[in-house]
């Protein structure tokens, strides 16, 4: 599974609007940008309480870039 798309799937399961959920993906030379895009009213659900939710997905991301040998990093908009 690629990383965007398992952005894609826990942001999606998180929601209340999940065809409003959008991912792009950006590569650079200081590696791989995941853009997350939610509707405003689901950004809290996105980021959590203290930002708990995006740190689990940040925490993700950085095993699978570990794994796969680039960095990875997400924004969330």
């Amino acid at each position: 599974m690629a990383a965007q798309d398992l952005v894609a799937y826990v942001a999606r399961n998180l929601v209340d609007d999940p065809d409003a959920v959008v991912v792009e993906v950006t590569t650079g030379p200081d590696g791989t940008v995941i853009e997350l895009h939610v509707a405003e009213d689901d950004m809290g659900k996105v980021i959590g309480r203290n930002g708990s939710v995006a740190k689990a997905l940040r925490t993700l991301l950085k095993v699978m870039s570990a794994r796969d040998g680039e960095a990875v990093s997400l924004e969330i908009s």
